[in-house]
């Protein structure tokens, strides 16, 4: 529907705009009644004494009003029956093209594609509103014009040798601007949706950025996007120049034409007084405010119309006009962020000693994990709290106070505490995200750490999976999945080759990709703040016990069921006020809260030594 279509729309209701047309002739006859009736007011009546004559003419005048008005109510109850069938028609291709096609593979436990809730919501309704005022603005120029040409060949034909060449050159200049106006109107649009959507990516990633050290190179991105969208806004302003030199010379010109002009048509051409009056008039109070609002409406109305039809009609990720970029993110690879991501995820597997430090596992022929590349040296702790404080802004009660911490290499921590206790501080402590207030943390290499809301990008499986590790073989990334328990997923997928939308991923799924992908990474620490928050309980086992036989590497959860206390080698308790660490059995003696934990986690589910069972009350709790 975006050339031919609206069109071809039209042509299809062709008795509705005759009818629209007719009911329009009122309108135009009150435009022509206004000028005549004040020229002939003054030339019949007022100039000539007879008063009488004089106010028959301006009650003629406000008589047309009414008359106009009614006919403009008839267009408004006619335009429904232009208008209202062209929405149901972009319902009926939302439904066709997005909601019966949004999520691959049928209706399961994928989310739905928000792009097409918005069409279906929004967009839709744009376009209905921005049509139905298009055809009103369209349709009372044209009668406007008529009527108001028409009554200044009726009152001094001369007048129109001066109106109509300055009006002509400013709709042509106009028509002329009105294409290139609404490609740099489509651009700006594009740059500035782009924009807003890479900086969402962005916000989403602040972690892996952080964790990346990718902080320099996302701010010269969003940099660029800003200069595209100022670069794009003063194009666009520049070519604004012409609608408002389009408004000057064909509406604001003939008036000074026709000033200027006024004692060569009353000396040589003898025109009246009366005439030039409702000249002006209709210059002033019709062909003005009728080109005007034709200017402005094809300007914002038009290009709104253009860009919610093409967005509607056209395939997902139809490229802007000019080659400019797309609104809608496909699957035909990930946006500047995450390429940014990928290639400091690349640098920084690429510095000396990361694939062969510690914590990367090594597979053997069968793909299967054989053992960590063992280097020189005495072990030192993955990770040391040494008094660690801290709280969120100045004058805030510590969330963390004086922690001391030591986790050894390859040790197996759950750190477990109530809702807002501070577990998530803790490994973002860890991880970097947070500096303490006061003390010191201390990470043997880059940690991994693995949000509740897992980040996957728009690109291919294996593009997700080698985000920490490009240069690993096929056989190594399959058999990271498999090990955390995603090689089924990354089968029903595709394959590695396969494309990825996130969007069309449940947040268990994509909670497996980031498992495996982090899994793959050469980061001798992994922190899981509730990273298997979406999975079943035998799949949370399978990923926890994956990554705490990871050859070489050492494991801190944020935990959320009793079995994953059950796993670790040491728990730490956090109440608030001090932290306990120690072993599932020795805690119900040496922590109260500990006790009440496992009591009400217990009480949720099977007895506490079953194990394996969700033991939490759904959804899941909330990071802290």
């Amino acid at each position: 529907m975006r050339d031919d279509g609206i069109r071809g729309y039209l042509r299809g209701r062709l008795p509705v705009l005759a009818v629209l047309g007719a009911w329009s002739v009122l309108e135009a006859g009150q435009t022509f009644l206004v000028g005549f009736a004040l020229a002939k007011s003054l030339d019949w009546g007022f100039l000539r004494g007879r008063q009488g004559v004089g106010l028959l003419w301006l009650a003629l005048a406000a008589g047309s009003v009414p008359i106009g008005a009614y006919g403009t109510a008839r267009v408004f109850r006619a335009l429904a029956a232009l208008v209202e069938p062209l929405r149901d028609l972009l319902v009926e291709t939302v439904v066709r093209r997005g909601v019966r096609t949004a999520v691959r593979g049928g209706w399961g436990a994928r989310d739905p594609d928000t792009r097409v809730v918005s069409r279906l919501t929004h967009q839709v309704e744009i376009a209905r509103d921005a049509f139905g005022g298009l055809v009103l603005v369209l349709r009372s120029f044209v009668f406007t014009a008529i009527g108001a040409l028409a009554g200044m060949c009726a009152l001094a034909p001369v007048t129109l040798l001066i109106v109509l060449p300055p009006l002509a050159a400013g709709i042509a200049l106009f028509v002329a601007a009105l294409r290139p106006l609404a490609r740099r109107q489509h651009r700006y649009l594009a740059a500035d949706e782009a924009l807003a959507d890479e900086l969402g990516t962005l916000a989403a990633g602040l972690r892996d950025i952080t964790a990346c050290g990718a902080e320099d190179s996302m701010a010269e991105l969003a940099d660029a996007r800003t200069e595209a969208v100022l670069r794009a806004e003063r194009t666009l302003a520049r070519w604004g120049v012409a609608r408002a030199a389009a408004l000057a010379v064909g509406g604001q010109l003939p008036v000074v034409l026709l000033l200027v002009g006024a004692p060569w048509l009353l000396s040589t051409h003898r025109i009246t007084a009366g005439a030039l009056l409702g000249a002006l008039t209709y210059l002033t109070q019709s062909l003005q405010p009728a080109l005007q609002n034709l200017v402005h409406t094809l300007s914002a109305a038009g290009t709104r119309l253009g860009v919610v039809i093409s967005r509607i009609t056209g395939p997902p990720g139809t490229a802007a006009p000019d080659g400019g970029p797309t609104a809608v993110k496909g699957t035909s690879g990930p946006t500047g962020t995450e390429r940014a991501l990928g290639a400091a995820a690349a640098a920084r597997a690429t510095e000396p000693g990361a694939e062969g430090g510690p914590g990367e596992p090594e597979f053997d022929a069968r793909g299967t994990a054989s053992g960590p590349r063992t280097g020189g040296g005495p072990a030192e702790p993955a990770l040391r709290f040494d008094r660690v404080s801290f709280g969120y802004g100045p004058g805030a009660q510590p969330v963390v106070r004086d922690l001391d911490l030591t986790v050894g290499p390859r040790e197996h921590l759950v750190v477990v505490g109530p809702s807002g206790i501070g577990k998530s501080t803790v490994v973002g402590l860890a991880a970097g995200l947070l500096r303490p207030d006061r003390g010191r943390v201390v990470v043997a290499g880059r940690p991994a750490l693995v949000p509740q809301e897992a980040y996957v990008f728009s690109g291919t499986v294996a593009d997700n999976l080698r985000y920490l590790r490009p240069a690993a073989a096929d056989r190594t990334v399959l058999a990271a999945a498999a090990e955390v328990g995603a090689g089924d997923l990354v089968a029903a997928l595709g394959g590695l080759g396969a494309p990825v939308e996130p969007g069309e991923l449940s947040a268990g799924e994509r909670q497996l990709l980031a498992l495996a992908r982090t899994y793959l990474s050469p980061a001798p620490l992994v922190l899981l703040d509730e990273a298997t928050c979406h999975l079943d309980p035998a799949a949370e086992a399978v990923a926890e016990s994956a990554f705490a036989r990871r050859p070489g590497g050492t494991l801190v959860v944020v935990a959320h069921r009793i079995s994953s206390a059950r796993r670790a080698d040491r728990i730490l308790v956090l109440d608030g006020t001090h932290a306990v660490s120690g072993t599932h059995e020795d805690l119900p003696a040496r922590s109260p809260l500990y006790r009440d934990l496992v009591g009400s986690w217990s009480a949720v589910g099977t007895p506490a030594v079953t194990g394996g069972r969700d033991l939490t009350p759904s959804p899941p709790p909330a990071r802290s």
